[in-house]
């Protein structure tokens, strides 16, 4: 069975005293009041809350700034290496050059001293030539003489059978 609209607006009048008769402790204001000390510690939490953020932001900070330094120092270490690596490369391209410059001066030394002995394998060339020569004019000589000299023992035979 429905409700008429003059019950229900009986039920809406009276409806507050009835509250009020069943909690008389708790008033309308009694209400408010433990609503805003509810409102106060949830604002003390969130104060907390924020305090507890900014405490984490100011220490991710200060490893962030860590990290920084660790970076920093890195990067200082690893210039530092890297110019050893350099002052030793350095120092192995002196060596490096010093010792091509040696190499380069033994061979001028191994340079100069073929170009002595190939002056003198020519100069023994130059007296083997004076002396082929000398020996080809000797042969000549000797040439000349055994033809002149058959020529005139041929001409003595001849002679010497034709008036026998």
């Amino acid at each position: 069975m429905p409700l008429a609209k003059e019950d229900m607006d009986f039920i809406k009048a009276q409806f507050e005293a009835w509250l009020t008769e069943m909690l008389p402790e708790q008033k309308p204001g009694v209400y408010d009041l433990e609503l805003r000390t509810r409102m106060l510690k949830v604002e003390e939490e969130l104060r907390h809350q924020r305090e507890l953020m900014q405490q984490g932001f100011a220490m991710m900070e200060k490893r962030f700034e860590q990290m920084d330094k660790r970076f920093e120092d890195m990067q200082h270490n690893m210039d530092k290496r890297f110019e050893q690596v350099d002052k030793r490369f350095e120092s192995l391209q002196h060596n490096m050059e010093k010792r091509f410059e040696q190499i380069d001066k033994r061979f001028e030394s191994l340079q100069h001293n073929m170009d002595r002995r190939f002056e003198q394998v020519e100069r023994r060339f130059e007296q083997m030539d004076k002396r082929f020569d000398v020996l080809t004019v000797r042969l000549d000589r000797f040439m000349r003489w055994s033809f002149g000299l058959t020529l005139t023992v041929a001409g003595i035979i001849i002679a010497v059978l034709k008036f026998t």
